[in-house]
Parts: C-alpha cells; sequence; structure tokens
C-alpha cells in the first residue's frame, strides 16, 4: 500500500519507494472512478489556497489526507499538479488545466447544495470576493456587515489583491464578485457597475499645496511624494504624465500598499497620489484633504463592481451581488463623476 505524507515545508512526497506520478494515466474508466473519489475536492481546495495545510483547515481533515489524496490524483494523471515556489505551492501546466475545468464540475454541487438549502429555509452557501486594498480599507467592511446581519448563515471568502489579480480571479471562475479598477476591457470580465473617479492627491490641510488653486503633478514633485508600486493600476495611469512633469525626478517613496500612501500623507507631510478610494475616512474627519490633479490629458480612474461575463451567478453570490449594486449605488465618493 503506498504511503504519503507532507515534508515539512508542506509539499507532496511518496514513501512506497516509488516514483510518483506514474508515466501514463489511467484508463478513461479508472480515471472516471478516481475523479468521483475525494481527490478532487482536495485538490480544488489546494488550487484554491495554494497550501496544503490552508487546505486543510478550511476542509477540516488533517494535512497528511489531503496530501494523500492529491498524490493518488496525480499518480492516476501521470502529471504533476503543483509545484513548489518559495513558501507556497504553484500549479503546474497541467494543474491549471484540470483546475479549470474541474471548478465547472463542482460548482454546479455547490449550486444544487444551495438550492435545497434554499428549500429548508437556511439559506446558506458561500460567496467569494475578491477586492483592491483601498475598498477593503474604505466601504467593503460595512457592506460585508450589513450583508451578514441580513444573511448570517452565508460564508464569505474574501481575498485583497491588486486589480490584476482581481480581474484574473474573475476571469478564472476563482471569484464570483470582483471590486476594482479596470484598465482595459476583459472579454470574460463584465463590469456590472461603475464610478469613475478623479486621479489626485492627498495632503494635511496644513501642506503648502493646500493654498494652490490648481495642482499639477510638476506642482507636487516639487514637495516630498509618495506614490504606488507599478503593480497597483493608478502608477501606470501617471507614469506618463510623472515622467513629462520634470526632466529629473526627485527622490520618490514607492510603496505597494492604499494604506502606507494615507499614511505617509498624515505622519509623513506628504503628498499622496491617488483616487479618494481608501481615504474617505480621514477626508470626512478632516484630517487630510483630497485634491484632483489638473494635468491636462490625465484620464479618470474607472471603478467598477465585476462579475464573470456569460455566467448565472448562483443563490449566494446573486444575494450579495444585488445587496452590492445597491450599497455601490448609494455610496458619496469624493472625486467621483457623475453621469
Amino acid at each position: 500500500m503506498t504511503k504519503t505524507g507532507p515534508k515539512p515545508d508542506g509539499t507532496l512526497i511518496k514513501t512506497d519507494g516509488k516514483d510518483r506520478p506514474r508515466s501514463g494515466a489511467l484508463s478513461p474508466s479508472l480515471l472516471a472512478r478516481v475523479f468521483h473519489q475525494p481527490s478532487l475536492i482536495y485538490f480544488n481546495a489546494v488550487a484554491e489556497c495554494l497550501s496544503v495545510r490552508e487546505a486543510a483547515r478550511r476542509l477540516n481533515i488533517a494535512s497528511s489526507a489531503v496530501t494523500r489524496q492529491v498524490a493518488q490524483l496525480e499518480d492516476a494523471l501521470g502529471l504533476e499538479l503543483f509545484q513548489r515556489e518559495v513558501r507556497r505551492l504553484k500549479l503546474t501546466p497541467a494543474g491549471e488545466i484540470l483546475y479549470r475545468h474541474s471548478r465547472r464540475l463542482l460548482l454546479p454541487i455547490e449550486a444544487a447544495v444551495s438550492e435545497l438549502d434554499m428549500l429548508r429555509g437556511l439559506k446558506t452557501g458561500s460567496v467569494r470576493v475578491a477586492t483592491v486594498e483601498s475598498v477593503g480599507l474604505a466601504f467593503l467592511p460595512r457592506l460585508l456587515a450589513d450583508f451578514g446581519r441580513q444573511y448570517p448563515r452565508l460564508h464569505l471568502d474574501v481575498s485583497v489583491g491588486p486589480s490584476t489579480e482581481v480581474i484574473a480571479r474573475i476571469a478564472d471562475e476563482r471569484a464570483d464578485i470582483g471590486f476594482g479598477f479596470v484598465a482595459r476591457p476583459n472579454d470574460h470580465v463584465e463590469v456590472a457597475v461603475r464610478r469613475d473617479v478623479r486621479i489626485g492627491v492627498v495632503m494635511r490641510p496644513d501642506h503648502p499645496l493646500a493654498a494652490v488653486p490648481r495642482v499639477t503633478l510638476a506642482a507636487c514633485i516639487a514637495h516630498p511624494m509618495a506614490v504606488a508600486k507599478p503593480e497597483i493600476s493608478i502608477r501606470g495611469v501617471i507614469e506618463p504624465f510623472l515622467q513629462k512633469s520634470a526632466l529629473v525626478l526627485p527622490p520618490l517613496v514607492e510603496v505597494d500598499s492604499i494604506r502606507m500612501l494615507v499614511e505617509l500623507a498624515l505622519l509623513g507631510g506628504r503628498v499622496s497620489v491617488m483616487t479618494p478610494i481608501g481615504v474617505q475616512n480621514e477626508i470626512r474627519s478632516g484630517a487630510l484633504l483630497f485634491r484632483p490633479l489638473e494635468d491636462v490629458g490625465l484620464p479618470t480612474n474607472r471603478f467598477g463592481l465585476m462579475v464573470r461575463a456569460g455566467v448565472n451567478l448562483h443563490f449566494a453570490p446573486a444575494v450579495f451581488y444585488e445587496h452590492a449594486k445597491q450599497h455601490f449605488s448609494d455610496l458619496e465618493l469624493p472625486g467621483a463623476i457623475e453621469e
């Protein structure tokens, strides 16, 4: 009998002295039996979390059981599904293909369970939300709290990342609902509700630029500045205007966190380039001012509530989607451009 177990770092190993996975796949009839075993459910959990330990926690089973089932699936297919990268797992090309298709197999089952629970009056289910950090700092906590009070039996799984990751999760069906900035159209993602917001700077009320009638990037670079790193979508929008604002840019503080931009403006006296999303509380309290940038040709940043195009949402995501749309339409955003 083959014994498998995790290494100390969580990778999959086999201890029967045989190489795994096998060199060829099982016959289609035997593979069908494998796919109806827990191995596919466990594989999906690991693919979602990219961690054996986290997948085991979600499934409420031992890590060794997850490791064993995934190893059996790799053996049956004759392909490696995961590889180790630094501290986390990464899907191999074979794993990416299997995950994409297996999600489509499991989603109808999850929908059926939700609908059966509805029949019993339980209204259970789960919603996978992907969001950019600024939304997590701004209105998402209140939205989640309100939703939780109305639907206490619905599970919410929230992932925070840059807009590119939010869009990728929606497109790959790893998330049901997304909040993020949309730089360019994506055929697999539908922007269900959108708001265009001005790009500007935040600063303390006593900052010298607070008295300047029209703030531009050229005016800002004469003062200590903080900007987002390229992985945050706003940097790609402002980069050409930054380059045009001076022959040689002065030293900048570059960060990959919206909250850090806010803190640098609050405590460091810097001018931070951002949209007002993520700094509403500080603007409302008067601790910071938001001033839109007046550079000619600077576009607005399109913020949106996203879902996968052409997909009918199941019960729990559909309920959350309607709740989010209402919350989003009623939201007051400094710097928002009203249609």
